[in-house]
């Protein structure tokens, strides 16, 4: 039977997964190849790790070269449609912009809606800029390999701001905020106690906190919830780097304070370079990845070990039953593997 499309083959055939040929590419600056770059970092299959890796080194000189930007706030606050005019605001700057959405992935199907792009139509049609959607897979680990490894694809790609929009409130936070220079949580105005629901540690984080949709700057409702902010942010101990966390209102909606949050980030990149903490924060993420990485690959090479499903399952059972505490099953599974 004749293909519907004659073409579809010979396309097909280009799609490569050659290290080489996706670096030429994603140096180039073509689309389609860091598309395919990311696809591959994303793969658990092994030969497609190795081929990752390989890609990662060879492009690891061609990073670094960006602001890395983490984005989150409470459901509702207008994450995607805030990233768009900021989007939109950065581009016509003459930057380049990608951006990293992080999807939830269902607990039951592992399924993702991954609407990213349908949420930011204008700025999902710019060629200047890159919207990436993944699914979290319901792993923190995984988000945060497979984000880490899109942030350098994209610097290598040029692309000069990258931002990352996680989860929402939640653990997820934290992971990213270990793969950012800058991170910036969106709050809403006159939802009740302003202070309600909010996490001390994700507000600690927090280089910005930016009150969205504040369409009237004069609503009482926004100097409230920015009084509020402000005492909050004062009873933190101060920041190592020697930043002082800022909090202003915008309306992505009606474009109004954008410009003044992206001042609020080049005033932060500014200072950290000029007191050599920027380069000191990444060396330190960097580190600290090394090690998460060591943790993760020796579990993969305890479960890929021939000995591991007989013991886990052995042992599994009992928790099952009833008959053995979780931690000392763990605790005993462990023993059985390296005795």
């Amino acid at each position: 039977m004749d293909s519907i499309n004659p073409n579809f083959r010979s396309r097909a055939g280009k799609r490569s997964l050659n290290p080489a040929e996706l670096k030429a590419g994603i140096l180039k600056g073509d689309r389609a190849s860091l598309s395919r770059a990311l696809t591959l970092c994303e793969s658990k299959l092994a030969q497609h790790r190795e081929l990752a890796e390989e890609l990662l080194q060879g492009l690891m000189p061609h990073t670094g070269n960006s602001i890395r930007i983490g984005i989150t706030g409470v459901p509702g606050v207008g994450k995607s449609t805030f990233i768009e005019a900021f989007g939109k605001e950065l581009i016509e700057a003459e930057h380049r912009l990608a951006v990293l959405a992080i999807d939830p992935s269902s607990g039951r199907s592992k399924g993702s809606i991954l609407g990213d792009k349908t949420r930011m139509h204008e700025l999902s049609q710019d060629t200047r800029a890159f919207i990436r959607p993944s699914p979290s897979g319901g792993s923190l680990g995984g988000v945060a390999r497979r984000t880490r490894e899109s942030i350098l694809l994209c610097e290598a790609a040029g692309y000069d701001v990258i931002l990352v929009e996680t989860v929402g409130v939640g653990q997820s936070e934290t992971a990213v905020k270990n793969m950012v220079d800058f991170f910036m949580l969106l709050m809403l105005a006159g939802a009740g106690d302003e202070l309600q629901g909010i996490k001390r540690g994700i507000m600690e984080m927090a280089d910005l906190l930016l009150i969205n949709k504040a369409d009237d700057p004069k609503d009482p409702r926004v100097k409230l919830a920015m009084g509020e902010y402000k005492r909050a942010l004062h009873l933190f101990p101060p920041n190592p780097n020697e930043w002082i966390p800022k909090v202003q209102a915008c309306s992505a909606l009606q474009k109004s304070g954008i410009a003044e949050a992206w001042e609020v980030i080049l005033s932060f990149e500014n200072q950290q370079k000029n007191k050599g903490y920027f380069e000191a924060e990444r060396q330190r993420q960097s580190l600290a990845w090394f090690e998460e990485s060591i943790g993760e690959l020796v579990l993969e090479q305890v479960r890929s070990g021939s000995n591991y499903q007989a013991a886990f399952q052995e042992i599994q059972s009992l928790v099952k039953e009833g008959k053995l505490e979780a931690g000392v099953a763990a605790h005993r599974l462990v023993e059985k593997l390296f005795a």
